[in-house]
C-alpha cells in the first residue's frame, strides 16, 4: 500500500530523509474507499482492529469487515440526509464504532468533528451552534446523554442522533445500520470529494477566546505516513497502541490514519478509568509491538513495579502532549530498554518534529523537524534565530507550499486567520530554541495554553466558568509546575463582597467549573488575593503570576 503514496520510503540518514522524502498524493484521494477498502480488495481478512475494555468485551475486525460495515452506516447516513459538507460531531471515546462511523463520514464527504467525552452542555451548545452541526453520533454514557439533550433545544441545525451501545427514545440505534446495504458505489461529479474539500474539523482551545476550528482537508491522513511509519515505527500486521480518546487531535494522530495506511492493526483500550496497573497487564495481555501515550502515563507507570510485566513485546516506545523530563526517560530506558521518542505537532499539523531512527534521541528534546516542513524559529522581529536563541516555531511558504498534513484554516475567524499565516508563513504560537546538533526543544506556549496531562487547556474557557460563580469578581487562570502532570491549572481569584476565602469555597468553585464545562479543566489550585496584576491598559498580567509560581 505504501508503494502507491511513496516513491521511496527507506531513507539511509536523517539528512537523506529531510532532504528525499516525498508523498505522491493522487487527485480525488479519499481514505475511506483508497485506504480501508482498498486493504480490503488486497485482502479482505487482513487484521485492522482489535478491541478490548473494562467489562471482558472484545471485538476484533478486519478491513473487509470495516469496509462492509461503513457501507452500511453509509447509507443509513445518507437515508438521513447527510451528504457531502455536512458536518457530523462524534462523541464515541474509544468504542469500535468510531472506526466504523468515521470511515463511514470519509466516504460520504461529511466533515467530522471529533468530540471528548466530558464536553458539556456549553460546550456542545458552542461547537454546535459554530459549526452549523447537522448530526451527532454519541456512546450510551449518562453523562454524555444528559449533556445532549440539554443542548438540543439550542442546536437548531441538528437534524438526527444516533446512539452507539444501547437503545434510547427519540435516538436511532448505531445497529439499525444492519438493515442497510453493505454496497456503496464511490460518489462522481459534485457528490465526490476532492483534495481541497473539507474533511475534519478539530477544535482547539485558545486563550483570546472560545475554541478555534482547525479545519482539514482530505490529504490529512496522508501526512501523517510520517507520524506513523517514521516517528512511531508501526509494523504492517503488528499492534499499535496510542492512548487517547477519540475526541483529541492525539486520535488522528495515532489510532486511524497513519497506522492503517501502513497496514498496522489498531489495538483500542476502552478504558474506564486510568489505573497503570491495569494498562500494563493489557500490553502485556494482547503483546503490543508500539505504544505511544502522554509523559503523564509514564510518570504514573513509573510508579508500579515495572518488573512485574512482561512488555518484551514492544519495540518501540513514543510521546507526545507535553515535555517528557530526563528522569522519566532515564527511568523508563533503565527499566525496558527502549528510549521514549518524543515528537512535537499540533491539532492544525501531523508530527512536526520527532526522534526519527536515525539519531539518538536527547532526553527532553522534540527531535529534528519531519521533512514534511519547512521550519525554523523567529524571533519577535522576525529574523531566524541562531542556536541556543529561543523563537516561535514557524513553516516558512506554508501557504504558496501548503505541507500534506497541515490544516487548511480557522473556519469562520478571519483574524485567527491572520494571525496563523502571517506573510503566507505558518506560526504556531510555540517557541523552542535549537542546539548545535540540531536538537529541538520546547520551551512553551506564547499563548499561555495549558498542558496538564496531555490535554490543551485554554484558561478564557476555565475563566469564563469561574466567574459565573457569584463569589468570583474577578480570576486569571496560569500554568502552575507539576511533578506528575507536567502542569495544572491554577486559578488566581478576587472574590465579591461577602466572600471570604476558606477549603469549603475552593471546593465549590472546583466543582462549580466541573460541571460547567469540561471536567478535566477545573482548577486543581485556586489563589485568593485583593488584586490581580494589571498593565496601564488594565490587561493582566499573566506572565507575572507564572513567573511568582516557579519562585
Amino acid at each position: 500500500m505504501l508503494s502507491k503514496y511513496l516513491p521511496r520510503a527507506e531513507f539511509s540518514s536523517y539528512e537523506d530523509f529531510k532532504q528525499n522524502y516525498r508523498v505522491n498524493v493522487p487527485d480525488n484521494f479519499n481514505f475511506g474507499f483508497d485506504i480501508v477498502d482498498g486493504w480490503a480488495e488486497i485482502q479482505d481478512d487482513k487484521p485492522a482492529l482489535v478491541w478490548c475494555d473494562d467489562h471482558g468485551n472484545e471485538k476484533q475486525l478486519s478491513f473487509g469487515e470495516i469496509s462492509r460495515i461503513s457501507n452500511r452506516v453509509a447509507n443509513m447516513f445518507s437515508s438521513f440526509g447527510i451528504k457531502k459538507g455536512d458536518r457530523v460531531m462524534m462523541i464515541l471515546r474509544r468504542r469500535w464504532e468510531y472506526w466504523i462511523c468515521a470511515t463511514a463520514l470519509h466516504k460520504l464527504g461529511a466533515v467530522l468533528i471529533p468530540g471528548s467525552l466530558q464536553l458539556t452542555t456549553k460546550d456542545i451548545k458552542y461547537r454546535a451552534s459554530a459549526a452549523e452541526v447537522r448530526m451527532i453520533v454519541a456512546v450510551n454514557d449518562p453523562f454524555v446523554i444528559e449533556q445532549i439533550e440539554e443542548a438540543l433545544p439550542s442546536c437548531p441545525s441538528i437534524i438526527q442522533k444516533v446512539i452507539v451501545a444501547g437503545e434510547r427514545e427519540g435516538w436511532i440505534p448505531f445497529e439499525n445500520c444492519y438493515e442497510f446495504s453493505d454496497k456503496l458505489k464511490r460518489p462522481t461529479g459534485d457528490a465526490a470529494t476532492k483534495n481541497s474539500d473539507p474533511f475534519l474539523i478539530y477544535f482547539t482551545s485558545g486563550t483570546t477566546g472560545m475554541p478555534k476550528m482547525a479545519m482539514h482537508d482530505y490529504t490529512y491522513p496522508l501526512g501523517h505516513i510520517v507520524t506513523a511509519k517514521y516517528w512511531q515505527k508501526v509494523q504492517e500486521g503488528k499492534l499499535h497502541m496510542s492512548v487517547s480518546d477519540s475526541g483529541w487531535a492525539k486520535f488522528g494522530w495515532g489510532k486511524i490514519y497513519g497506522q492503517w495506511i501502513c497496514g498496522a492493526v489498531i489495538f483500542a483500550y476502552d478504558m474506564d478509568k486510568f489505573i497503570p496497573a491495569k494498562l500494563l497487564e493489557i500490553l502485556e495481555k494482547y503483546k503490543v509491538t508500539t505504544f505511544c501515550a502522554p509523559p503523564t502515563m509514564y510518570r504514573f507507570m513509573l510508579q508500579e513495579d515495572l518488573t512485574k510485566y512482561d512488555l518484551s513485546s514492544i519495540k518501540h516506545a513514543c510521546n507526545a502532549g507535553e515535555p517528557l523530563n530526563a528522569d522519566v526517560y532515564n527511568k523508563f530506558k533503565q527499566l525496558t530498554g527502549l528510549s521514549l521518542t518524543e515528537g512535537f505537532g499540533q491539532s492544525e499539523t501531523s508530527v512536526m518534529i520527532a526522534n526519527f531512527e536515525w539519531f539518538e534521541p536527547k532526553p527532553g528534546s522534540m527531535g529534528k523537524p519531519s521533512p514534511l516542513y519547512d521550519i525554523v524559529l523567529i524571533d519577535a522581529n522576525g529574523n531566524i534565530c541562531a542556536d541556543g536563541d529561543e523563537g516561535e516555531i514557524v513553516v516558512r511558504n506554508a501557504k504558496t507550499n501548503k505541507p500534506v498534513g497541515l490544516f487548511l484554516e480557522y473556519c469562520d475567524n478571519p483574524q485567527a486567520n491572520s494571525v496563523a499565516f502571517n506573510g503566507g508563513w505558518y506560526n504556531t504560537g510555540d517557541v523552542a530554541w535549537r542546539d548545535s546538533d540540531g536538537y529541538m526543544w520546547f520551551v512553551g506556549r506564547n499563548d499561555d495554553v495549558i498542558k496538564c496531562s496531555g490535554y490543551r487547556i485554554g484558561p478564557f474557557e476555565v475563566e469564563s466558568a469561574l466567574v459565573e460563580h457569584p463569589a468570583v469578581i474577578e480570576c486569571a487562570i496560569t500554568a502552575a509546575p507539576d511533578p506528575i502532570r507536567g502542569q495544572v491549572v491554577k486559578a488566581t481569584v478576587v472574590l465579591a463582597a461577602g466572600y471570604s476565602p476558606s477549603p469549603e469555597l475552593t471546593k465549590e468553585l472546583q466543582n462549580y467549573v466541573k460541571h460547567t464545562t469540561a471536567p478535566y479543566k477545573y482548577p486543581r489550585i485556586i489563589e485568593y488575593v485583593d488584586e490581580l496584576p494589571k498593565t496601564i491598559s488594565g490587561k493582566i498580567k499573566r506572565a507575572q503570576l507564572r513567573k511568582n509560581d516557579n519562585n
